[in-house]
């Protein structure tokens, strides 16, 4: 039994011979190698195309505020699992990178959706910005769902990298409906969920990222990309200052043990 479907496959990103090496139509050689950063290579890969200056900018600023944050899930699960096989430089990345889901790293996505789902409501049926993503916040917050790109475990009552990314799109002249659109859902996130909420650098990154017209499904890709920066750091100090197995020693230590059927609970 055959499986898939037929059809012709092809790629457009990249082909080589012997002599040359050819990324999206352009020779890496003689046009890229030299001439491009790696942020706007980037820029090339993903979308087919060289980025803007603002676009090259901004992707840059926002790989730099989302590389690193200190001793997170995503970098402890690295430094344990190189612990474990410190000849497996890969698999401890990759441990690292499984960790960017709906929680950490990988909510830029689900802001991405929001606010894409916001300016399709505001084009399709009008009426005030902020009553359109208050509604959507209602909904969510009726459903027992949580609002995407709000709270913070550390950073309140602001997160300083979204305010800092916030700060230079409007010292550049680049933000637009996204940003509009996340500004408006700031403002009515403490009505709809009775307190405040600090919106968190996902949001951000969502809407400056839609605004420069990057493509919605890969907004996961820069927490993926920028974490593998700070990944390999940390790989590379557990190398020389393990602390992996310390980590593990001081989690059996924090947490006790409890026979089935003996809590209160």
């Amino acid at each position: 039994m055959l499986i898939g479907k037929p059809g012709t496959a092809t790629t457009s990103i990249s082909t080589a011979d012997p002599a040359s090496v050819t990324v999206r139509g352009k020779d890496l050689c003689s046009e890229l190698m030299g001439r491009l950063t790696f942020t706007e290579y980037f820029f090339l890969l993903v979308t087919g195309r060289e980025p803007s200056e603002a676009q090259r900018y901004f992707l840059d600023l926002l790989l730099v505020s989302i590389a690193e944050h200190g001793l997170v899930p995503t970098n402890q699960a690295a430094r344990m699992t190189y612990a474990a096989d410190p000849s497996s430089l890969q698999g401890a990345v990759a441990a690292g990178i499984l960790g960017c889901g709906s929680v950490v790293l990988g909510t830029s996505e689900l802001c991405g959706r929001f606010l894409a789902q916001a300016r399709k409501e505001l084009e399709s049926k009008g009426g005030p910005p902020g009553d359109i993503v208050r509604q959507m916040l209602e909904s969510i917050r009726a459903k027992g769902g949580k609002a995407p790109g709000f709270g913070h475990p550390l950073h309140k009552p602001v997160d300083p990298r979204a305010e800092r990314i916030f700060s230079l799109a409007g010292e550049r002249g680049i933000a637009s409906v996204h940003v509009e659109l996340a500004s408006h859902t700031a403002a009515a996130i403490g009505q709809v969920w009775g307190k405040a909420l600090p919106m968190n650098v996902s949001m951000a990154i969502a809407a400056i990222l839609l605004d420069l017209d990057f493509p919605l499904a890969m907004l996961k890709a820069i927490p993926i990309l920028a974490r593998t920066g700070g990944l390999l750091a940390h790989l590379a100090e557990e190398q020389e200052r393990p602390i992996g197995f310390l980590m593990a020693h001081h989690a059996q230590e924090a947490i006790g043990y409890e026979a089935a059927g003996t809590s209160d609970a």
